[in-house]
């Protein structure tokens, strides 16, 4: 039954039959819309997560068009590139978490607030000292560090030698370092710096 189904053309024009012309390719896509959003919807079991699986998948289709092999089921073609996008997310938000849970366990209990608390904290300071470093070198750390790109193609993302995404990272590690310990320097209160 499987053979039957998989060797039965689809009737021109449905989004699972070849597509045959380049032109048909974008007509191809709009009418396959409605099957990526069930599809989407389906894999994230969330309408806004869906809507933007399938923007993605739209994105990455359009970039890869030339890859499309004429005759092929386009609507296959798609679910595949959605499918692959959607596991790659969330592999991405998994190690996100896991990089989150890292930090949070790593801190240091503080006496001061509940520990857990404080590892929030300082999870939200270690966002906000990210935004105080240069635009080039946060790029280069959240590339090599926070989505565990290799240096070279870390490189080839921003389009630098190796060498020069090395010195990047390292230059923005030491500058992030320099902000952690100014902003963990208690300033005095007002009070204590008018005695003298």
């Amino acid at each position: 039954m499987k053979d039957l189904l998989l060797s039965t053309p689809a009737p021109e024009g449905h989004p699972s039959s070849p597509v045959t012309k380049k032109g048909n390719f974008h007509r191809g896509l709009l009418q396959t819309l409605p099957d990526l959003r069930g599809f989407a919807r389906f894999l994230t079991r969330d309408t806004a997560a869906a809507d933007d699986l399938v923007q993605d998948t739209i994105v990455r289709a359009l970039a890869a068009q030339d890859q499309f092999q004429e005759g092929t089921a386009l609507k296959a073609w798609l679910f595949t590139i959605q499918r692959n996008a959607f596991y790659e997310q969330n592999r991405r938000r998994s190690r996100e978490q896991e990089i989150m849970q890292d930090i949070e366990f790593d801190m240091r209990p503080s006496t001061a607030a509940p520990s857990r608390q404080h590892a929030r904290d300082a999870v939200q300071d270690l966002g906000e000292l990210l935004w105080k470093l240069p635009d080039l070198l946060r790029e280069a750390l959240i590339l090599v560090g926070a989505q565990e790109l290799s240096y070279e193609d870390a490189a080839r993302v921003c389009n630098v030698p190796a060498g020069t995404m090395r010195a990047r990272v390292s230059r923005a590690r030491a500058q992030l370092a320099d902000l952690a310990a100014e902003n963990s320097a208690d300033p005095q209160p007002e009070s204590e710096k008018n005695i003298v």
